[in-house]
């Protein structure tokens, strides 16, 4: 009976320390931050429906794909957002329509966009992103945020922090506001092969935005990619300044920017992530 429990205690040691090693690889604190908000993507299925929720159907920029839930899943500890070419029959749909929403009659092609809208958002921190990204032709991932009054609050007045965009050839950290006759920009674009070897895409990177009522700053792998100055970043016709309010976050894979060619045989392309981090003070 006593060596039973010996036995029952060792085991329960051993589980208690293998659930702690698996806690302990998310760092708790980075400096004066304090992890607030994760995801490791450490379950495979479907992303955590308490963390995310999804954008459906043609949403933005004229884009092609069609965004569904379907076209995102969890395998392996990683979360992948996958674009791929497939017909897919507009919901909206209206022979009549005028709106470039609902006059197409199929998407001919199907994709992911992740949001926390509705589950988390915050204001100031740093936020962490490591992931993989394709760079081939027609691709055009993104890891970013959107004030999270959008709606009652037309874009761009609501705010809107790219951490990560990619399209041709160039990584982009921007973020974008109302300016006089439209959106005002602070906007980086980083040529790929400006960052590192020629296969830079072919590993992990980690995005980082580092948030403050002063400034922004965002940044791969502890490489500068721009500052904002939120002095600069004052609404021009509500006065507000949208960057002192809380965003959301999203994760998604659009095609075609601007009309940029889409390869059949670049397709389905993979956006491969390893976690998402949020920390504040």
């Amino acid at each position: 009976m006593r060596q039973n429990k010996i036995i029952l205690t060792l085991l329960m040691g051993a589980f208690s320390l293998g659930s702690w090693a698996q806690d302990a690889k998310v760092p708790a604190k980075l400096g004066d931050y304090r992890l607030v908000w994760h995801d490791e993507f450490d379950k495979d299925g479907r992303p955590d429906d308490q963390k995310w929720d999804y954008e459906i159907g043609f949403i933005r920029n004229r884009e092609p794909q069609w965004y569904q839930p379907e076209n995102a899943y969890c395998k392996d500890g990683f979360l992948i957002i996958e674009a791929k070419k497939e017909k897919k029959k507009n919901t909206n749909y209206d022979p009549n329509g005028e709106n470039w929403i609902t006059n197409r009659e199929y998407a001919e092609y199907t994709s992911a966009c992740l949001i926390t809208k509705g589950k988390y958002d915050f204001k100031f921190g740093k936020v962490l992103m490591r992931g993989k990204i394709d760079v081939r032709e027609g691709q055009w991932p993104a890891f970013w945020m959107l004030g999270v009054n959008r709606g009652p609050v037309k874009w761009p007045a609501c705010g809107e922090v790219d951490i990560m965009e990619y399209y041709r050839g160039k990584l982009l950290a921007n973020a974008v506001w109302e300016g006089e006759r439209g959106d005002e920009w602070d906007a980086a674009k980083w040529p790929l092969d400006s960052l590192g070897s020629s296969n830079w895409a072919d590993e992990f990177h980690e995005w980082e935005l580092e948030w403050d009522e002063d400034k922004m700053v965002i940044s791969v792998d502890g490489f500068e990619l721009n500052t904002i100055d939120l002095k600069e970043t004052v609404n021009a016709k509500k006065g507000n300044n949208p960057f002192h309010e809380n965003f959301y976050l999203l994760l998604n894979v659009a095609l075609g920017q601007g009309g940029e060619k889409i390869p059949d045989e670049y397709l389905p392309s993979k956006f491969v992530v390893d976690y998402v981090r949020v920390y504040q003070k």
